[in-house]
């Protein structure tokens, strides 16, 4: 086939390529729009083919400027996806998390006091720990952190493998997540009631550990991950807290509406939280009941508090805040 038979054979496909490729340049894409994808990669064969047969400069040229085109647009909303995801992490999760600073402070206070008010009643009183977890709780704790042999056979029986604990735990700990989240269309009560229970259980387990179990087993255990884990708590609660507040204070807005707005702004709140909370996973799968020295894990956890302190605080701010 010569290159007259070549243009002719192909031509109404190049110039149907054309016409897609120049509607969605204008930002009116017509009927067929759907076929850009495949009449692309004909014409990318096309292009290796009359190259490979030394066509002539016009239909290469031709050909190469539809493929250049046809090639911006297609990997154009790849490469804004990946910016738009770099760009959320680095400015506008942090930068959420900042806007909304009450509701920060108010989280922490709903989640943070009740921990360390249910770990000091455990050296006072332990009833109110089994209160809160249970008998069975309390035996599942000394079963895990009777000591560091304890906790690795315990978890390696229950799970197996690293990677079945990081399934488990990205699964428990995300719906963790989601209730408190949720809970905040009920007039933020749902929000409360799980960010209290959650600090309540979390300060009772960690205060039964000190009163009857191995502190080193668990405090190493849990090092490495709690940043992630429970400031991704923290920022769910944030979102919960944004979410119930549009029923509470729908303000000039229909009740619908506030809603939806505040839907809105609680976005990059839970998804960031989730983000922290899928990490948590990963750390504690591959890293928490990994048999290393203490000090190893303590440095590891208090460099990850440090960082997420850095994150929060640093990231960013100026214009891009703005």
């Amino acid at each position: 086939m010569n290159s007259g038979n070549f243009q002719e054979k192909r031509q109404e496909s190049w110039q149907e390529l054309d016409r897609l490729i120049e509607s969605v340049e204008k930002g009116k894409p017509v009927e067929g729009v759907d076929q850009l994808p495949r009449k692309f990669r004909e014409a990318c064969s096309d292009l290796a083919l009359a190259n490979h047969r030394m066509y002539g400069g016009s239909v290469v040229s031709r050909l190469n400027e539809l493929v250049i085109r046809g090639y911006k647009l297609l990997y154009r909303s790849r490469r804004k996806g990946t910016e738009s995801f770099v760009r959320f992490i680095g400015v506008s999760f942090p930068a959420a998390v900042r806007k909304e600073w009450r509701l920060f402070w108010l989280c922490n206070a709903m989640f943070w006091l009740p921990f360390f008010g249910m770990m000091a009643m455990a050296q006072v009183n332990i009833d109110w720990v089994q209160s809160i977890i249970g008998a069975e709780g309390m035996a599942s704790m000394e079963q895990m952190y009777g000591g560091e042999e304890e906790q690795i056979s315990h978890l390696r029986s229950e799970f197996g493998s690293n990677f079945r604990m990081f399934a488990y735990y990205i699964e428990h700990n995300i719906s963790i997540d989601f209730r408190i989240f949720a809970g905040g269309i009920v007039a933020c009560l749902g929000t409360i009631f799980f960010t209290v229970y959650n600090g309540l259980a979390l300060g009772a387990s960690a205060g039964y550990v000190n009163y009857a179990c191995n502190p080193e087993s668990f405090w190493t255990f849990v090092a490495g991950h709690s940043s992630f884990e429970l400031l991704g708590m923290v920022v769910a609660s944030m979102a919960g807290m944004r979410l119930g507040l549009g029923v509470l204070k729908p303000g000039r807005m229909s009740r619908g509406k506030a809603i939806a707005e505040a839907a809105k702004r609680s976005l990059p709140l839970i998804f960031g939280a989730a983000g922290m909370t899928a990490l948590a996973a990963v750390v504690e799968g591959f890293w928490s009941a990994q048999a290393l020295p203490a000090t190893v894990k303590y440095g590891f956890g208090i460099a990850m508090w440090l960082l997420h302190i850095a994150y929060f605080t640093l990231l960013g701010r100026g214009k891009h805040e703005a």
